[in-house]
């Protein structure tokens, strides 16, 4: 069998280089990998690199896209073998992907760059058309449901493993200390200096703030939560007190502390989603990676 599969790679290298020459056949159809009957080649890892940043753009942008994308560059042609593996499995179990799930899904894609032409002109600096997209999100989409019914439906997270798991985790179940505050803003230095007289003379925030025009907000945060800046102000204060104006982006700011939120240690009600969420996806993950492997034991793969 392993024999008749070898053969047939060496077939398929013909057939994509017959007629041309070797430059075209080196850089775009060039086998990088065969997984069973299908080759991969360097254009779909191309295409597929592309397809993923342009996913990724939607959270990431400027250094930290390139950042995230270079994490992934080493993974990418296993990434690639296995979606392929799951792809030929789905086709075998007849999976197919809603038509009008992919069309919501691109459109939603489309409206990361404002415009239809914005998307257009985004794509073809990748080298990718619409209907390069539309079909790896019908990929994308199919791969989804049939993992969907065959891993995620079949796992089971019982209450009495989130209890083990808060009880013996509970060092990590623990609220910051937090404080609660007020917050105003002035674009005048003047005004910023004379609200901050005014509130530590006694002077309540909402009289401040019809008094000069202006909104004020109340906030609850830890410092982690915080700029720096702002939690450097907020976390000096004294109940009651009102800090020095904060320049920031051009607005002078004023910050009057309301109470301290001491630490405290969180029930297990508050966390019990959360922990359902975390267990459930680590067995997902250990349950698709058994079956990925044995779906491989009994695939021809082979990686150039």
């Amino acid at each position: 069998m392993r024999a008749t599969k070898k053969a047939l790679v060496c077939i398929l290298t013909v057939i994509l280089c017959a007629g041309m020459g070797v430059q075209p056949c080196v850089a775009q159809k060039k086998i990088i990998a065969v997984v069973n009957n299908e080759v991969i080649t360097q254009k779909d890892l191309e295409d597929f690199t592309h397809f993923m940043r342009i996913q990724l753009s939607q959270q990431y942008q400027g250094k930290e896209l390139e950042a995230k994308m270079q994490s992934m560059k080493l993974d990418l042609v296993d990434k690639l073998v296995e979606d392929r593996l799951i792809l030929q499995e789905a086709k075998k179990s007849k999976f197919a992907s809603d038509a009008s799930q992919i069309k919501a899904r691109l459109e939603e894609i489309k409206k990361r760059y404002g415009s239809n032409m914005g998307f257009q002109d985004a794509i073809a600096k990748q080298g990718l058309v619409e209907a390069d997209i539309e079909e790896r999100l019908k990929e994308q989409m199919c791969m989804y449901e049939f993992i969907q019914q065959k891993i995620k439906t079949k796992i089971i997270v019982k209450p009495d493993e989130v209890t083990e798991f808060f009880n013996t985790h509970r060092e990590e179940f623990v609220v910051e200390p937090q404080r609660e505050f007020e917050s105003i803003a002035s674009r005048s230095a003047q005004a910023a200096e004379e609200i901050r007289a005014q509130l530590n003379a006694g002077v309540t925030m909402q009289a401040v703030s019809e008094r000069h025009g202006l909104n004020a907000t109340s906030i609850t945060a830890s410092r982690q939560e915080l700029k720096k800046e702002i939690a450097d102000a907020v976390f000096s204060l004294k109940v009651d007190q009102a800090s020095q104006p904060l320049r920031i982006e051009g607005a002078y700011y004023i910050f009057r502390l309301k109470q301290v939120i001491p630490s405290r240690s969180q029930e297990i009600n508050e966390v019990q989603d959360a922990i359902y969420r975390m267990l459930f996806e680590v067995k997902f993950k250990e349950d698709l990676k058994k079956w990925l492997d044995e779906v491989k034991k009994n695939s021809y793969i082979k990686i150039f």
